[in-house]
């Protein structure tokens, strides 16, 4: 067989060319991942933080056993989430403005998180996740039918997205303001924060992540073939009904528990994918794993930001998300058909 005859998928050089990338991208997330516990509010040498990760009886133990590294580790597993719910949510809406957070997927588990501890006295994660989960599903539901389902275009997903935010966040305004004791508990839902992170809340969280990860992997090959429209993937033997309900549960895994660990977080789902769509083209099978490390280069990079130009106090993740991403949303509005 011929190079011709061989599809660009198929060329033993791309795939090549994609696994290197995909090494590089796996090495600039672990030199984040050492910036997001060696760099804070306060400055340790190197060999402080070393101390304080290995050495229970040092003085930097706290700093960087107890607050640094969950706080990193959340990071990791929430930039996963997120990018993984808004590459395979572009892929199912065919929709290049897709993110959790721009389609009111995030102020659904926000407002459910809200209401659990308003009215229910919830103050755990493992009692947030749940509302956080039915949040999420209902959201996202709610958005794929008003924006038109398997007829939806980007503009009306977005319209729908953003009504339902607005609405939603008035909703929590309005619980917060109406109950004062609630809004110490839930304070960093507004705009998204890694600062309460502990290995419990991680051990809680991995699960979820961990389902909803398996699960988008599985659909990877399938919404390759749905792209094509629902005819041409059934003759390739896939069901896109199926394909749709296992991309709204694992949406909904995702984001749901990564709101109830650490708030709403915009535009990690949507800039991501864009970024390594020049590197690995339309195919999810490649593209996903990308999305997995380099999200959570986003979100720890963003966190680390955040906390050296805030020092001595911090700039919260989401405020630094929301600055970073804003002017992509705005180029991608412009150019959307």
């Amino acid at each position: 067989m011929s190079t011709i005859d061989i599809l660009p998928e198929q060329r033993p050089d791309l795939r090549l060319r994609r696994a290197a990338g995909l090494v590089v991208a796996l090495a600039v997330l672990a030199v984040v991942l050492v910036l997001g516990i060696g760099f804070g509010a306060r400055f340790l040498s190197p060999g402080e933080v070393w101390s304080g990760l290995t050495d229970p009886g040092s003085q930097y133990y706290r700093i960087v056993h107890e607050m640094r590294l969950p706080r990193t580790l959340l990071g990791l597993l929430v930039g996963l989430a997120l990018g993984l719910a808004g590459a395979i949510m572009q892929a199912l809406t065919r929709n290049p403005l897709a993110d959790p957070g721009l389609l009111g997927i995030n102020a659904g588990a926000s407002a459910a998180v809200a209401t659990s501890a308003a009215f229910f006295g919830v103050a755990t994660f493992s009692g947030y996740v749940w509302f956080a989960l039915g949040g999420a599903a209902a959201v996202t539901a709610l958005v794929y039918a008003v924006g038109g389902g398997r007829a939806a275009t980007p503009a009306r997903l977005a319209l729908a997205g953003a009504a339902l935010n607005a609405a939603l966040y008035s909703y929590v305004s309005a619980v917060l303001l109406g109950n004062t004791a609630s809004i110490q508990k839930v304070r960093f839902w507004t705009v998204g924060s890694l600062a309460s992170a502990d290995f419990d809340t991680l051990r809680r969280l991995t699960p979820f992540v961990a389902a909803g990860l398996v699960i988008a992997l599985l659909a990877a090959r399938p919404l390759n073939a749905l792209s094509l429209g629902d005819d041409a993937a059934r003759a390739l033997g896939a069901r896109p009904g199926l394909i749709r309900a296992l991309v709204i549960v694992a949406v909904t895994l995702l984001c749901g528990s990564a709101t109830a660990a650490c708030g709403p977080i915009i535009f990690v789902g949507l800039l991501i994918p864009h970024l390594v769509r020049p590197f690995t083209g339309p195919d999810l099978r490649w593209m996903l794993p990308y999305t997995a490390v380099l999200a959570p280069v986003l979100l720890v990079g963003s966190d680390v930001l955040g906390r050296v130009l805030g020092s001595p106090g911090e700039l919260q993740v989401g405020v630094v998300t929301a600055v970073l991403g804003g002017p992509l949303f705005l180029y991608l509005v412009r150019v959307a058909k």
